[in-house]
């Protein structure tokens, strides 16, 4: 079953701590509406830069991993 996060979620490090938490799905919307568009592009690159540190080829890798 899908998990979705939704709230606080406002950088790639947010997203990326639900995402090994467990969920398969994050939801913006506040900071979407504070920081503009271009935060979506951000998280991806900032998740992009996570995942690869931590040696994960993709976010599917990553998902309940902590």
């Amino acid at each position: 079953m899908p998990l979705i996060a939704a709230g606080g979620i406002g950088s790639a490090a947010d997203a990326y701590a639900r995402i090994r938490a467990g969920a398969s799905l994050v939801q913006l919307y506040s900071a979407l509406v504070y920081e503009g568009p271009g935060l979506a592009k951000r998280i991806a690159g900032g998740l992009n830069a996570l995942l690869a540190r931590d040696g994960f080829a993709n976010v599917a890798q990553a998902i309940g991993t902590e």
